[in-house]
């Protein structure tokens, strides 16, 4: 009997069915569907599953990335805030358990997983409470808040998939790398183009602009790698928490752009 260690196979299996129907998947979306199916939030996290029941010993050193599968970092829940890779970011936090998940990523390599709450009205979220798909960070400033709050400087890294999470005095999430596709493909870096020209368009410029928004076209203007960019302009879009994460959880570097395009395109038109 095939268990999720068989996901590839099942989605292949899948692709070839429908295709015989006339119906048209992807690889991709073989897998995203899979993923879903088997009770996993999506490929990401169904991968990282699968590596964790199955790591080859390499027969010569590999590069790894950032975060590896396995890997438990202290979690920060934010209320009404997204981050995205390469940001950096002030928080304010006045939650124990979030000051306590801090002070153990001070004591250790200084990293935290920010992620977002569903709601932002809870108070003191479970792991059911937060989204699948968070932010690396390393936590750059810390000082005392009025109030016994503590005010925060982090700088997010990368993306990275919650495989699971567990409750003590601050959670902790057990983590894996988040992969993107289509990154580097000729498509995504031609939409590098189109996304800068709307994003000049999307917003309002005169003598009156915030600097902070000439500094962000002028950075804009040197990014050279297209999920980077994508990155690097959705915190300027005028949307919700919702869409922010889509956005963030979208592994499709090319379907990311997309979206962000069609978001300036529907404010052009707003306007």
């Amino acid at each position: 009997m095939r268990d999720f260690r068989d996901a590839k196979a099942m989605a292949q299996t899948l692709r070839e069915a429908l295709k015989a129907k006339s119906v048209s998947l992807t690889h991709s979306e073989s897998l995203e569907l899979v993923a879903k199916l088997l009770g996993f939030h999506d490929w990401n996290v169904l991968s990282a599953r699968i590596a964790s029941e199955h790591r080859p010993v390499a027969s010569a050193p590999i590069a790894l990335p950032l975060i590896s599968v396995g890997a438990r970092l202290p979690t920060v829940p934010l209320r009404d805030f997204v981050v995205f890779p390469k940001m950096d970011a002030p928080l304010l936090m006045g939650r124990e358990a979030s000051k306590r998940a801090v002070e153990h990523a001070l004591a250790g390599d200084q990293r935290v997983l920010a992620v977002t709450q569903r709601r932002a009205t809870d108070d003191n979220p479970a792991a059911q409470d937060l989204y699948g798909i968070g932010v690396v960070a390393s936590v750059m400033q810390h000082a005392a808040g009025e109030g016994g709050t503590v005010k925060l400087a982090i700088k997010c890294i990368e993306r990275a998939a919650i495989v699971h999470m567990t409750e003590d005095q601050f959670l902790t999430a057990e983590i894996a790398p988040f992969r993107e596709l289509r990154g580097q493909e000729a498509e995504a870096f031609s939409l590098m183009g189109t996304v800068l020209e709307t994003f000049q368009a999307y917003h309002t410029w005169s003598p009156s602009t915030p600097a902070y928004l000439r500094i962000a076209l002028t950075r804009l203007q040197n990014i050279r790698q297209p999920s980077v960019l994508a990155d690097a302009v959705a915190p300027f879009l005028l949307i919700d928490i919702a869409r922010r994460q889509d956005l963030l959880e979208t592994s499709d570097v090319i379907a990311r752009l997309e979206k962000i395009l069609a978001v300036m395109k529907a404010g052009q038109q707003a306007a």
